[in-house]
């Protein structure tokens, strides 16, 4: 039990008198990160088992993204795009080299990304498709979650997104995710722009569509002349055992969207890249950010990048997400109180049983207590996704901790 004295408390409840209320975080105030560990401002060490929604993969601090943030700093951080800067260029080829497409467009979060592959599909729409001006619909799946904005809570079908902040975007519609049926029945429309999908929904709780869903979804896009676009937001930078969820099914999308660990959790930077036929439908003055393309977030989403394969990120995640799910699924097996184990990589949740819809963040609270930090969705789901640099030994002590307090719970 908390003291009301200490400094945790202090600092929770100056949040709760002068921050918006927001977010219901879990109750830790942490203020160190190395690794896979954070320690809060008692000095309790954490496993992350959420690394900031895959923000972290590279691990909290990694050595070679801050060194590259601290040189960089020194020199020069911010012009804007009034002017040229010496990291843009270096940047814009390393990343399009990286991912094998023409163009790069910068931006700073990952709901700027979306909204900016949006933008993109519906002025490549009208200026190459044919489609007649205001007419262009964009596709989404049920189920997804891709920001805040006006825009992302319009595309959502999850109330407490979109509830109460209308009117919402039009041109917008929803069909099912994982129903390629459904899919067809809405892109043969001739006015649709493209379809935006999570590979690996994951607010939505760690969903994986069936085997072949994004091949079906990359021919479907063809066949109907209609933009894929790939929010790899969460799902992207060796999460899921691959360096896309796309490569999973050696698709390519039209449009892709990164974010979150293109910094490995140093400050905000993402990216949307395309062909040169969709890139340069945007001419000068159409769209852009102050921040988008700075120097200092160049050079640091360069150091992200290079650390993922340097260290093999994906590789672990694959690797070490096959013995996570087997372990649950061996913990499932015990108890009637996880119902589901789904995931890949090192991106998974667990189902847990509720009771008056409280458990999964009462579970969450004794994973807390116990030393390993994860955040509940939907209500009755715990995702589990650490960062990458976890090593086998750690992992399987985060596996006795998750056992032993579900089995006691």
């Amino acid at each position: 039990m908390i003291d009301t004295m200490t400094k945790s408390a202090e600092l929770m409840e100056l949040e709760e008198k002068f921050g918006a209320h927001n977010y219901h975080p879990i109750p830790v105030v942490l203020e160190k990160g190395e690794g896979v560990y954070v320690w809060d401002v008692e000095g309790k060490r954490y496993f992350d088992f959420l690394a900031a929604y895959s923000a972290v993969n590279q691990g909290h601090c990694h050595p070679r993204i801050l060194k590259a943030l601290t040189t960089q700093a020194q020199k020069l951080t911010l012009t804007s795009r009034a002017f040229y800067n010496s990291q843009l260029g270096e940047y814009e080829k390393f990343i399009t080299n990286y991912f094998g497409y023409d163009k790069v467009l910068p931006m700073n979060t990952g709901v700027e990304g979306g909204e900016t592959a949006i933008k993109l599909a519906r002025r490549w729409a009208y200026d190459v498709k044919g489609v007649k001006e205001n007419q262009a619909k964009v596709v989404f799946a049920n189920g997804n979650f891709w920001g805040r904005t006006l825009a992302a809570i319009s595309a959502s079908n999850d109330p407490s997104s979109y509830k109460g902040f209308g009117p919402y975007m039009t041109g917008y519609q929803l069909v099912d995710y994982n129903d390629l049926q459904a899919l067809e029945n809405a892109i043969k429309d001739p006015n649709t722009a493209a379809f935006m999908v999570e590979p690996i929904q994951g607010e939505a709780g760690v969903v994986v569509p069936d085997e072949g869903y994004l091949k079906g979804v990359r021919a479907l896009c063809t066949k109907y002349n209609v933009l894929f676009i790939a929010d790899e937001v969460q799902t992207g930078l060796a999460r899921t055992g691959k360096m896309l969820a796309c490569d999973h099914e050696n698709v390519k999308p039209d449009i892709l969207v990164l974010g979150k660990a293109l910094s490995g959790g140093i400050l905000p930077v993402s990216a949307v890249l395309a062909s040169n036929e969709i890139m340069l439908t945007i001419k000068p003055g159409e769209h852009g950010s102050t921040y988008g393309g700075n120097p200092l977030a160049c050079a640091v989403a360069m150091e992200a990048l290079k650390v993922l394969k340097d260290e093999k990120l994906a590789e672990n995640s694959e690797k070490l997400g096959i013995i996570f799910r087997e372990e649950m699924n061996k913990l499932k097996a015990e108890t009637d109180l996880i119902t589901s184990v789904r995931g890949r990589g090192l991106f998974n949740a667990i189902v847990i049983k509720e009771k008056d819809g409280k458990t999964a963040w009462e579970v969450c609270l004794k994973f807390a207590e116990a030393g390993l930090l994860a955040k509940p969705t939907h209500g009755d789901i715990i995702r589990f996704a650490p960062p990458l640099v976890i090593t086998k030994e750690q992992l399987m002590e985060c596996v006795a901790i998750i056992r032993k307090v579900i089995l006691n719970f």
